[in-house]
């Protein structure tokens, strides 16, 4: 189980990015990273968390955080099962992308 640090919360929990996602207090988040500019919320979350440049789920991270999780991100995607179980995985996870884009939900 591959664990990178982000950062700790306020309350304590700490950010991390397990085994390609991003995780808060060990609880899947996120999978990818949006861009603030990006984000529908996007005033709301610059508001409240002056110098966030991503969101991770609910999570607002800066741009020395974001860059830390793409590279953790990253990491893991590069990084794969070989086996008849995971090819299967990961075809999964490209259809269901293409259908997504494709605006079926």
């Amino acid at each position: 189980m591959e664990t990178t640090y982000i950062k700790t919360t306020q309350d304590g929990r700490t950010v991390e990015v397990i085994d390609g996602w991003v995780c808060l207090a060990g609880v899947r988040e996120a999978s990818s990273l949006v861009p603030l500019d990006e984000h529908p919320n996007r005033q709301a979350i610059a508001r409240a968390v002056p110098g966030a440049t991503h969101v991770a789920g609910r999570l607002p991270l800066t741009l020395e955080q974001a860059a830390i999780a793409q590279g953790a991100l990253s990491a893991a995607q590069r990084s794969f099962d070989a086996s008849p179980a995971g090819i299967t995985q990961r075809i999964r996870k490209a259809v269901w992308a293409k259908t997504a884009a494709e605006g079926v939900e």
